[in-house]
């Protein structure tokens, strides 16, 4: 039970830390992951037994597996000399250089031990490389090597490792055993998982052929297929299982299913979508783990007063810095090299060098080694500075995360926020402003979310041409949901933390409609219309809203906090209206609420109009989509308040869905125009009738469950 607890535990942070990224936008959610999981280990004493083969089973073979499978293939093999460089020569070249360096800083520490601990910091993790890399908007060339070598990396980190503990807790070591255990181990895990791959696809190919064409259950093969993969590797023929996986995720996109493509894109869907939860939840537990692990790693260190704790950080730092050099000059080394052999006029560039350096993120897989070390040597001593080993393993580990977090963006001061590779991007995130077309060459005018922008303008036009007065509720609140979308797209547009254009005339708007509402109160009071208790409630919740949209345009909170909060309490202010109006919708004089809504959305909506056509007002240009987006809001206030307390009837669903099926139907229009003028290219456009595909899935799954019910 208590394992079952700790994993809904860690889903749920994973969650609230993908909800804090979003307004905590300056850290990368990775590290809003590790600092959660600290806080809970050292909030709870929670704690969780860090054992190697499982958590590289668990964690690390379906990410590497999904990364191998993604990986774009062209980049692979052009850059196959130094990936395989940096997976193999570099790390050799770090455990060896590192291992003297730890040994100098710590003499305590046996030169095996040393060599162990320098070999489990060479692999750059390639869930941190991912995390790092891609948000950062690094070169391509960069991006392509760390994120290529990381994946295969760990081989020759881990037999590093393996060796140097065994040589310490034994005496022995043999060098030729080691180098012939790092070729059979890599060379028989990739035949193993190329075989097995294609074993694999000939099952699924002939489940195909015989009619199984169930969507669960090909779905739960595929998911299942790099565990099956590892396994075998690993225990069966106690191979690399870590390169056994990228090799049957690199030939797995290569060898995709004709069946599946063609005749089954249900199949596509699912598992993509599929491995986006995977990926979404393994990668933001793996950094919760390696929070919840530093207290561990830590604590020995920082409680024995034998040890000073200032000099321990010391070393961390040393021992970061040492591996950032050797990272840094051997990427200067082979560009140089490359530049003196093609005599090329691009000089060579030492920032790209610093570049590739910070991108040599440590992380899982370096604490779930260093914890694996044992706790006595075969003589029976405890093994030679143990807690050292882990404070030191850590402590890079952190420092490696938050010196690319710090340094990259300075680098690249047009970078995007560091993101998680399991969170969700944005639309404008899907594809560069000079994105190009790999089949057509032709460069991108609009990007994804600008697309979508016109898209949904299309579409509210063409809805507003369909409103009659049988489906005007229907209507406006489709028109809404969509002026919702373009209200988001617009903010999202906007980089800084500033108010953009569009939402400093929206504020100013609102609170003349806001006016406009309160004249229409007091003037209901004045005439005696309404009672005291209603007018004196009305009037505070309306004086409250002009306040809170006076202290957004001033900046006295955060702009998302601020318009969160006030839209949840107007929201909120209405649903109670409702519940209360159905509540008493038998009682006498229970219209009285309802009407001064009426009049104050009449007269709210009335004062803007006069206010928008004064000259001064006209000369000052508010943003059109501003004024019609609260137009819209007030007249759809009107329609629902007529219908208020009666249940939405079947025809206001079938009015809904046909001006929906319309309205989508001309954002097809839109992308086909978009794209014979140019503005956009197959790649977005592909973007965005997926999109539209997935909306016209889920009005269909809707429709018939209701006619099922």
């Amino acid at each position: 039970m208590e394992i079952i607890e700790g994993v809904i535990l860690l889903v749920v942070f994973v969650i609230i830390s993908n909800i804090i990224s979003h307004y905590v936008v300056i850290l990368p959610v990775s590290l809003i992951q590790v600092i959660i999981g600290l806080l809970i280990a050292v909030i709870f004493n929670f704690q969780i037994p860090l054992n190697t083969s499982w958590f590289m089973l668990l964690f690390i073979a379906p990410l590497l597996f999904n990364d191998g499978f993604h990986f774009p293939k062209k980049e692979l093999w052009a850059l196959r000399g130094p990936i395989v460089a940096n997976a193999i020569i570099l790390v050799f070249i770090t455990t060896f250089l590192g291992g003297y360096l730890i040994h100098y800083l710590i003499p305590a520490l046996p030169l095996s031990a040393a060599f162990a601990l320098a070999a489990i910091l060479s692999p750059t993790d390639p869930i941190a490389v991912q995390s790092i890399s891609e948000r950062a908007k690094l070169p391509s060339n960069i991006l392509h090597l760390v994120s290529g070598e990381s994946l295969i990396n760990d081989a020759s980190g881990l037999i590093g490792f393996k060796y140097g503990v065994a040589a310490t807790v034994t005496g022995v070591f043999s060098l030729g055993q080691a180098v012939g255990d790092f070729f059979y181990i890599s060379i028989v895990g990739a035949i193993i998982g190329l075989l097995l791959m294609f074993l694999l696809q000939f099952l699924k190919q002939f489940f195909l052929r015989q009619g199984i064409t169930d969507v669960v259950l090909h779905t739960i093969l595929q998911v299942s297929t790099p565990f099956i993969i590892y396994l075998i590797a690993e225990e069966v023929f106690h191979a690399s299982g870590v390169i056994a996986v990228v090799a049957a995720g690199i030939v797995g996109s290569n060898q995709r299913n004709l069946y599946s493509d063609y005749y089954l894109a249900e199949l596509n869907i699912v598992n993509e979508k599929t491995w986006d939860i995977i990926v979404y939840l393994l990668n933001g537990v793996v950094f919760l783990i390696l929070g919840i692990e530093l207290p561990v790693a830590f604590g020995a260190v920082i409680k024995n007063p034998d040890i000073s704790t200032r000099n321990a950080i010391l070393y961390v730092f040393i021992t970061w810095f040492g591996m950032f050099l050797i990272r840094t000059l051997w990427t200067y080394g082979n560009i140089l090299l490359n530049y003196l052999r093609k005599r090329s006029d691009e000089r060579p560039s030492f920032k790209i060098a610093i570049l590739s350096g910070l991108t040599g993120v440590r992380g899982a897989i370096t604490m779930a080694g260093v914890l694996s070390v044992p706790v006595v040597i075969a003589s029976g001593k405890s093994f030679p500075q143990r807690s050292m080993m882990l404070f030191v393993a850590a402590g890079v580990v952190l420092v490696s995360l938050i010196m690319a977090i710090v340094f990259i963006p300075l680098f690249i001061p047009n970078g995007r926020p560091l993101r998680l590779r399991g969170s969700l991007p944005t639309a404008d995130e899907n594809l560069d402003d000079d994105e190009e077309d790999e089949n057509s060459g032709t460069q991108v005018s609009y990007t994804v979310a600008q697309a979508q922008l016109y898209m949904y303008q299309v579409a509210v036009h063409k809805i507003e041409s369909e409103k009659r007065e049988s489906n005007q509720r229907a209507a406006l609140d489709l028109i809404q949901e969509y002026q919702t979308m373009i209200r988001r797209g617009e903010l999202d547009l906007t980089d800084d933390d500033q108010l953009p254009p569009i939402l400093k005339d929206e504020l100013i708007l609102n609170r003349v409609g806001l006016d406009g509402e309160l004249a229409a109160l007091e003037a209901l009071w004045k005439q005696n219309q309404i009672q005291v208790k209603t007018f004196q409630y009305y009037e505070k919740s309306l004086i409250q809203r002009h306040k809170d949209l006076a202290d957004i345009e001033k900046g006295k909170w955060r702009v998302k906090f601020k318009l969160f909060f006030f839209r949840v309490q107007t929201k909120t202010n209405h649903f109670l209206a409702f519940k209360t109006s159905q509540k008493n919708s038998e009682q006498p004089f229970f219209n009285e609420k309802l009407f001064v809504e009426k009049q104050m959305a009449k007269g709210g909506l009335k004062h803007l109009s006069e206010f928008l056509k004064l000259p001064e007002n006209r000369a000052q240009k508010f943003n059109r989509q501003a004024i019609y987006q609260l137009v819209t809001r007030y007249r759809r206030r009107v329609a629902n308040l007529k219908d208020i307390g009666n249940r939405r009837t079947e025809a206001y669903e079938q009015q809904l869905v046909i001006l929906r099926t319309h309205a989508l139907a001309s954002q097809r229009g839109a992308i086909q125009e978009m794209i014979e003028k140019g503005l956009i290219n197959n790649s977005v456009a592909g973007k965005l009738r997926q999109q539209i595909n997935y909306t016209e899935n889920a009005v269909v799954m809707t429709t018939d469950q209701e006619i099922e019910a």
